[in-house]
């Protein structure tokens, strides 16, 4: 079993790009296995854009992996986005970890930006192929219903033989997406049970597209705290997520010590997940606290229960 943990973050939480580096940095020196940033395009919060932030980690880490959690398809032109990701995998000699979905029908981009959310699917599933397609071949001619190619082809290609494709989102057409094209899933809002209920629907539909995924491709993501629920900045993402979702906040956050963080890792792995993007609650000075205490507390707790093969 390859239990892997890494961290990520949605919103920049930091008062300048100082304590973001000093936050990388303690990550990859502490052993943290990948950094993830979320996409958006459009917010009034401080987030930061993922593609561009994964060409700056390229340039500062020399172990981590990373990748973008998960960037919406729908949104970005796929020769582009192929040729961003080739990129940089060539430059981090190897690292990055690609993650695609169709995007929340609830993002602001949709309608800020004059796109039907309803042809995000098609276009997703468009982007999927060209983009695995301008990975291994020379030439690529696709003629699509929102996209057109001929002759098109990137050099250099990503220096990963067969660069990873992940896949989010849990509805069934996620999943059929994940059986046809992925190399991987990843969870986002999703609690163990679900995230189990996502996992086995996928293992059968492979079956039936005639695939298969690695077991240690399927990954989830939950924000930690050390502390109680009842302090401010836990309570309000709770009700922020509650609202978002309608799911039960107290199943998806994990809050309280180092046992309560890797008991919830552990339900996980019981649902069939191995691969765990953590995001710290709060802001600067307490999400580097925060990531500190896991790096000290969870990790090596983490690589006891579930030791990696030599």
């Amino acid at each position: 079993m390859k239990v892997a943990v890494g961290l990520g973050l949605m919103e920049f939480p930091f008062a300048g790009a100082g304590d973001y580096w000093r936050w990388v940095d303690l990550c990859e020196a502490g052993g943290v296995d990948s950094l993830w940033q979320t996409d958006r395009l459009v917010s009034r919060q401080p987030i930061l854009e993922c593609m561009a932030t994964m060409a700056a980690l390229a340039g500062r880490t020399r172990r981590m992996r990373f990748g973008m959690n998960v960037v919406s398809l729908a949104l970005r032109d796929p020769v582009l986005l192929a040729k961003q990701c080739a990129t940089v995998d060539v430059l981090s000699e190897g690292r990055l970890l690609p993650a695609f979905g169709i995007g929340s029908p609830l993002g602001p981009e949709w309608q800020a930006l004059d796109i039907d959310t309803k042809t995000r699917g098609r276009r997703t599933d468009e982007s999927l192929e060209i983009i695995a397609r301008l990975w291994r071949e020379e030439s690529v001619d696709f003629a699509g219903k929102h996209y057109r190619l001929s002759g098109a082809s990137i050099s250099p290609r990503p220096v990963q033989p067969d660069l990873p494709m992940w896949i989010g989102g849990s509805s069934d057409a996620a999943v059929r997406r994940t059986a046809r094209y992925g190399t991987g899933w990843q969870g986002g809002a999703e609690g163990p049970t679900e995230a189990g209920r996502v996992v086995v629907a996928i293992k059968l539909a492979l079956v039936e597209a005639g695939r298969s995924i690695d077991e240690d491709h399927y990954g989830a993501a939950f924000p930690f705290y050390f502390g109680k629920a009842t302090d401010g900045v836990v309570s309000g993402a709770m009700a922020a997520y509650a609202k978002r979702t309608n799911r039960d906040p107290t199943r998806y956050f994990a809050i309280g010590d180092e046992t309560a963080i890797l008991d919830r890792v552990a339900e996980y792995v019981d649902a069939g997940v191995q691969k765990f993007i953590l995001r710290p609650v709060g802001d600067g000075a307490s999400v580097l606290a925060q990531t500190r205490q896991l790096i000290e507390k969870v990790l090596p707790r983490v690589g006891a229960k579930w030791p990696k093969a030599a």
